[in-house]
């Protein structure tokens, strides 16, 4: 509802070039062969290097699918999409994250009905209460009265999607 109208907007997100760079030199480190792609445990360490997570051996399988199922390896081409859309996905986290902080105005990692109505206020003071009260209730998944950096996470990525 609300959120699906509000949400925060991945945007389309383009590297520097010496990021660009950056990604080329890693991709070309982790092919020590020079085969001229990445098998699953180089695109392993790749990812350790600019991430600094090793992925699940689900990620990789899911990735490596997406990008040609046939293939032993991932082609620099498709080693470049898959990091760019990861340091997407990575900026837009930040994104909910820096919002989530701003109306958690206590720091206790949760917000209460009273930080939306304070939130609420700033940023739309003539939307009625009520309406407040229902985005709050929708955003709170388990109906504990708080909700969650993940409750609010959930409604800003997923929530716009009913729009």
């Amino acid at each position: 509802m609300f959120f699906s109208e509000a949400g925060a907007r991945p945007r389309t997100w383009e590297a520097s070039p010496s990021e660009h760079r950056k990604w080329v030199e890693v991709f070309k480190a982790c092919d020590e062969d020079n085969k001229g792609y990445l098998s699953r445990e180089d695109f392993k360490v790749a990812v350790v290097m600019l991430f600094g997570y090793k992925p699940s051996k689900i990620e990789v399988d899911s990735l490596m699918s997406s990008i040609n199922p046939s293939a032993s390896g991932i082609s620099l081409e498709g080693f470049l999409n898959i990091i760019r859309k990861k340091k997407e996905a990575q900026l837009y986290r930040n994104e909910i994250r820096h919002i989530f902080t701003a109306f958690d105005v206590h720091y206790r990692g949760f917000l209460t009905l009273e930080d939306f109505k304070k939130a609420f206020r700033q940023v739309a003071p003539k939307l009625p209460e009520r309406t407040i009260l229902e985005v709050f209730r929708e955003v709170d998944q388990d109906s504990d009265g708080h909700v969650s950096f993940r409750d609010f996470e959930y409604a800003m990525k997923y929530g716009q999607k009913e729009a």
